[in-house]
């Protein structure tokens, strides 16, 4: 069994994870995190599935020295790549999560019969992942699928929020493979930072699905059914990258309000 106070550990190719560490921060303020960006190999977007799951496996290797009860896979290449490999390779040590069943689950409960739209990386959107699970649900929901390989980058680069990026923005959510959407999830952990540029986008007429606040919620039901919730802890927050930059210790200021440490574990040394 599994001890309550243990950490959770949550991980990505960079700061698009911090929109899920966040938000599951803000939900569990007194779960003790541990949140690893592999700043050394990011974008996984347009990495070969190989190379995403020996990433993942490693990093892994590195939250299971740490104790973790879970390990969150905060990325979307990386849960379509390698979780079912992770879950494998992690076995009864921990439990593992991925950031596209909880909202596999929130479609099959919200959206019967509607027309979906989904962006994400090539990784994600080429893996068909979403389409298969959806499909699945039979619930006649129609997804809509686009890749859009420049925003993940965009935003990593601290290029959202200025017209720059609403061009960018723009030019994909026209495409006609998006026609007639009723939803859009953001398949990409990095999008709800541009989630309103895309809403306004939409002037509203789509519902965005912010997957940061589903997977939190998700997260946030397994730790009560399992008794595992943290009652007494100090939520304690410690981060690592694979390679340190100052761009990425910005953005951790940014989304957790306060200096953020950031500590140097290079993966293949």
């Amino acid at each position: 069994m599994f001890d309550s106070s243990a950490p959770i550990g949550i991980f990505d190719s960079g700061i698009g994870g911090m929109t899920v560490a966040s938000a599951v921060t803000r939900l569990l303020p007194q779960e003790n995190t541990i949140y690893f960006g592999d700043t050394a190999h990011l974008p996984y977007g347009d990495k070969s599935t190989a190379a995403i799951q020996a990433y993942s496996i490693k990093i892994c290797n590195m939250l299971l020295q740490q104790n973790c009860k879970l390990i969150l896979i905060a990325c979307n290449s990386a849960s379509a790549a390698a979780y079912e490999l992770v879950r494998e390779y992690v076995g009864s040590k921990a439990k593992v999560m991925n950031v596209i069943d909880p909202v596999v689950d929130y479609i099959k409960e919200h959206y019967e019969g509607k027309t979906i739209g989904l962006i994400g990386t090539k990784q994600t959107v080429l893996s068909n992942v979403y389409k298969k699970k959806v499909d699945a649900i039979g619930k006649n929901i129609h997804l809509k699928s686009l890749a859009t390989p420049l925003l993940a980058p965009m935003i990593e680069e601290g290029f959202f929020d200025n017209n720059i990026s609403e061009s960018i923005i723009a030019s994909y959510l026209s495409d006609a493979s998006l026609s007639d959407i009723e939803a859009l999830i953001l398949g990409c952990t990095h999008y709800p930072l541009i989630k309103n540029q895309i809403s306004n986008f939409y002037m509203e007429s789509v519902e965005i699905l912010d997957t940061s606040e589903i997977v939190a919620n998700s997260l946030r039901a397994w730790l009560e059914q399992h008794y595992l919730v943290n009652e007494k802890g100090a939520g304690k927050r410690a981060f690592y990258v694979s390679d340190y930059t100052l761009s990425f210790e910005q953005s951790t200021n940014i989304f957790f309000g306060r200096q953020i440490q950031l500590e140097h574990y290079p993966l293949w040394e």
